[in-house]
């Protein structure tokens, strides 16, 4: 099956929803290169980015999932769909 490499940007301004986050996020693991999150403490919320290789269906799902928690918004950013080669090869 192919997979896309996205970023899913989270803001989450509602801290009850953290533990509902951080198990949707364990139940997609497999999915997950890496994630960052940075606490806006001043603001009173954190933003975190969730780096993904999965299907495309199953990245929108996590995002939907995630951006349906109270409180809680999220966005899939997607790379395009060609490879680092092909991208190369048309600037030579």
């Amino acid at each position: 099956m192919e997979t896309r490499i996205a970023i899913i940007g989270v803001i989450v301004m509602n801290k009850t929803s953290v533990e509902n986050l951080n198990n949707l996020l364990h139940q997609y693991a497999d999915y997950i290169i890496g994630r960052m999150g940075i606490p806006y403490r001043s603001k009173g919320l954190n933003i975190i980015s969730v780096a993904v290789d999965a299907p495309n269906q199953t990245i929108n799902s996590l995002a939907g999932k995630i951006g349906r928690l109270p409180g809680v918004t999220a966005k899939a950013v997607f790379a395009s769909q060609e490879t680092p080669q092909k991208v190369a090869a048309t600037k030579d």
